[in-house]
């Protein structure tokens, strides 16, 4: 089975250690993306929802460049440093999903990354 690499200089690039995403068996797999921002690389300062919008705008970056989009978001694990900015979080994942959402799991940062608040990682439809 095939299985394409996925990059755009429209996210934030990714650790060597892993791709921004892989299209495979009909789907995208979107690696855990971190509110970076796409020009600079550093993490974007700010509240649990301006972190999640800018996840989100990095993700949608990659998924547009496999060919895919939000709108066919099946799946998202989300990864907070700190459990109480759940409600933030939720309140922010309205906004980009207010109906139909997607699958959603979440948990809690094993590591302390400065200023990271929130990581989201996605499965869509290719």
């Amino acid at each position: 089975m095939p299985r394409d690499i996925v990059f755009t200089p429209n996210a934030a690039a990714p650790p060597a250690t892993y791709s921004q995403a892989v299209k495979a068996a009909g789907l995208v797999f979107v690696s855990g993306t971190a509110p970076a921002d796409p020009v600079t690389g550093k993490i974007v300062e700010g509240t649990i929802q301006e972190q999640v919008a800018q996840c989100l705008r990095n993700i949608s970056a990659i998924l547009e460049a496999a060919g895919s989009s939000l709108d066919k978001a099946v799946s998202a694990t989300v990864v907070v440093a700190d459990e109480a900015d759940f409600p933030g979080l939720n309140e922010e994942w309205l906004r980009w999903f207010p109906t139909d959402p997607p699958a959603r799991q979440g948990a809690k940062l094993p590591v302390r990354i400065p200023g990271l608040k929130v990581s989201i990682a996605m499965i869509a439809e290719a």
